[in-house]
C-alpha cells in the first residue's frame, strides 16, 4: 500500500503542477494567476474539492499520441463561497493553451450537469487559446455538449463566465449563453475571429485589445456585464454579485443583515430632483438614498448608460431596479438601452428577484439610425419582459414618464403591481411643448403673438396633463406620495407581494422579440 500511496502522490503532483514551472512563470510574468490558483481566490479557504484530476485525451492524431495535459487542461470541483456551494471550472493556459478537446470539454459539462444537479450556481473560468485543432470535431462536439448545457440550466441555475485570458472562436458563446460575463481590463479578451483572421479577410489592421477586449465589450458591444482592473478585484466583484443571487430558481436570494430601517424617511431625495423638468441629475443619487446602506450593485455600467440596472436591497431582500438615466441623454430608450434593461429583468424575474422601476425618461430616441436598426423590435423586448414577469413590480414615476415609454418602464398596463408617483411626475402622450404645438397649432398660428400664444398654450397643456393626478383618477397610479416616504412604501410594497402567485397561460414557450 504503501508504494500505491506514492504513486498516487506523485500522480496528483504531475497534474496540480501544470504546465510545469516555466509556463506557470509566464502565466504569471502576464499578471495572471493559473487556474488552481484562481480557484483558490474564489472559494473560502479550504473548501474546494476537485473531481476528475486524472482524466486524459485520447487524442492520437497529430502528434498527440505524445502529448502530455495534466487535468486535461481544465480543472474542475466545488466548494463554497461565504457558506454557499458552487460548481466551477477553471481552463488551465499552462496545459496547451488551455484548448478545449474531448475530454476537456467532458470535464466542463460534469461540473455544470452536477450544478444543475444539486442546484447551486456555476461558475466558469475561461483562460483558452480555443479549440483543440488536433482533436478536430470531437473538440467541436465538446462545444456543442457545452452550449446546449448551458441552455439548459438558464433560468434554473446563475451562470457567470469570468473572461481571464483569450476567448476565441466557438469558445465565445458559452459566455454569451450565461446570466454574466466579467472580465479582467487589459488582460482579457474575447472575439469571433482574432485581429490575422480579419487583416486577412477584409484587410483591417486591429489588434486583439482594440477588437475584443474588456473595455471594448463593456462600453460598446455590450457582451461583458462587469469589468475590473485585475484578477483579485474580478474575483472579490464575482462574489459579491453572488451575494444577491439565489442558488437556483425555486430558492429566494439570501436576506443580509442590515441595520438600515425600512421606515426611514428620505428627506434628500425631493432635493435631488431639478425644477425645471429638462435639467439632468444623476439617479443614482436617488438609489442611493432609497435602498439599504446606501449601497447597491450596477451591472453593465458602460453600457447603455442612458439606462441604470442594478443589484440592491431593501429590508435585507435583493431586489432588481431598472432605473432611466437623465444624466445621459436625457434618460430617453434607445436599442441599447432596451436590450440591456431587458435581459436584467428577465434574469430578476427567472431567479425570484423583485423589480423595482425608477422611470424618468422623455420617450424613445427618435433618429433615422434608431429606426433602420430596429428601435421597434429591440423596445418591444422591453415591453415583452416587463409583461412576462411575475415577480413582485414596482415603479415610482419620479418626474417625466411620456408616451410609448411611459408604458414600457413597467406601467400598470404591463403588470406592475403597484404604481407610485411622486408630485413632481409628468404622465402624458408626450412632452407639454411638443403637445401644444399639435393641439393648438391653428391658434398659435392665428394669434397675434404667435410666441406668447404658444407659451401660454403650453402652460395650459401642463396644468390640465403634466402631473400624475389625471392617471391617478384612472387608477392607473396607486398613489401620489412625498418622495421622503419611497422607502417607506416600496418596502411596505415588497412586504406585502411576497406571497404573492400569479400565472401565465400554458404554453411551450413564448417567441421573445429578438
Amino acid at each position: 500500500m504503501e508504494a500505491k500511496l506514492k504513486d498516487l502522490a506523485d500522480r496528483r503532483g504531475r497534474i496540480t503542477a501544470g504546465g510545469g514551472p516555466k509556463r506557470v512563470a509566464a502565466q504569471h510574468d502576464k499578471g495572471k494567476m493559473t487556474a488552481r490558483e484562481r480557484i483558490e481566490a474564489f472559494l473560502d479557504e479550504g473548501t474546494f474539492t476537485e473531481i476528475d484530476a486524472f482524466v486524459e485525451h485520447r487524442a492520437t492524431e497529430l502528434g498527440m499520441d505524445a502529448v502530455e495535459a495534466p487535468g486535461e487542461g481544465v480543472v474542475i470541483g466545488y466548494g463554497t463561497v461565504s457558506g454557499r456551494l458552487v460548481y466551477l471550472f477553471a481552463q488551465d493556459f499552462t496545459v496547451i493553451g488551455g484548448s478545449l478537446g474531448e475530454m476537456h470539454a467532458a470535464k466542463i459539462c460534469k461540473a455544470m450537469d452536477m450544478a444543475m444537479k444539486v442546484g447551486c450556481p456555476c461558475i466558469g473560468i475561461n483562460d483558452s487559446g480555443g479549440a483543440r485543432i488536433q482533436e478536430g470535431v470531437d473538440a467541436l462536439y465538446g462545444y456543442g455538449n457545452i452550449f446546449y448545457r448551458n441552455t439548459l440550466a438558464s433560468g434554473v441555475i446563475p451562470q457567470i463566465s469570468v473572461i481571464m485570458g483569450p476567448c476565441a472562436g466557438g469558445a465565445v458563446y458559452s459566455p454569451a449563453l450565461t446570466d454574466f460575463t466579467v472580465m479582467v481590463d487589459k488582460t482579457s479578451n474575447m472575439f469571433i475571429t482574432g485581429p490575422q483572421v480579419i487583416k486577412a479577410v477584409t484587410g483591417e489592421d486591429v489588434t486583439a485589445e482594440a477588437l475584443g477586449g474588456a473595455q471594448v465589450h463593456s462600453e460598446i458591444s455590450g457582451c461583458a456585464s462587469l469589468m475590473y482592473a485585475d484578477e483579485r478585484a474580478t474575483i472579490e466583484g464575482v462574489k459579491r454579485l453572488l451575494s444577491y443571487l439565489p442558488s437556483n430558481n425555486i430558492e429566494d436570494a439570501p436576506l443580509a443583515p442590515t441595520s438600515d430601517d425600512v421606515a426611514r424617511a428620505c428627506p434628500d431625495l425631493a432635493g435631488i430632483i431639478p425644477d425645471s423638468p429638462n435639467k439632468p441629475y444623476d439617479i443614482r443619487d436617488v438609489i442611493a438614498k432609497i435602498f439599504d446602506d446606501g449601497d447597491y450593485f450596477e451591472i453593465q455600467p458602460l453600457y447603455a448608460k442612458n439606462i441604470v440596472t442594478c443589484f440592491a436591497r431593501l429590508g435585507g431582500r435583493s431586489v432588481g431596479v431598472i432605473a432611466n438615466q437623465p444624466k445621459v441623454m436625457a434618460g430617453v430608450l434607445d436599442i441599447n438601452a432596451s436590450d440591456k434593461a431587458s435581459r436584467f429583468i428577465r434574469f430578476c424575474d427567472s431567479f425570484n428577484i423583485p423589480l423595482v422601476t425608477l422611470a424618468d425618461t422623455a420617450g424613445y430616441l427618435p433618429g433615422v439610425g434608431q429606426e433602420h436598426g430596429g428601435v421597434i423590435r429591440h423596445g418591444a423586448k422591453l415591453l415583452y419582459a416587463y409583461s412576462e414577469a411575475t415577480v413582485p413590480k414596482l415603479t415610482v414615476i419620479v418626474r417625466k414618464d411620456y408616451g410609448g415609454a411611459y408604458i414600457a418602464m413597467c406601467s400598470k398596463h404591463l403588470g406592475a403591481d403597484q404604481v407610485l408617483a411622486w408630485p413632481s411626475a409628468e404622465i402624458a402622450v408626450m412632452g407639454p411643448d411638443g403637445a401644444a404645438n399639435i393641439i393648438f397649432k391653428k391658434e398659435i398660428d392665428e394669434a397675434a403673438d404667435p410666441a406668447q400664444a404658444r407659451k401660454d398654450k403650453i402652460q395650459e397643456y401642463k396644468d390640465s396633463f403634466a402631473n400624475p393626478y389625471k392617471a391617478a383618477a384612472r387608477g392607473y397610479v396607486d398613489d401620489v406620495i412625498d418622495p421622503a416616504h419611497s422607502r417607506a412604501r416600496l418596502a411596505s410594497a415588497l412586504t406585502m407581494l411576497l406571497g404573492k402567485r400569479e400565472s401565465r397561460p400554458a404554453k411551450k414557450h413564448g417567441n421573445t422579440p429578438v
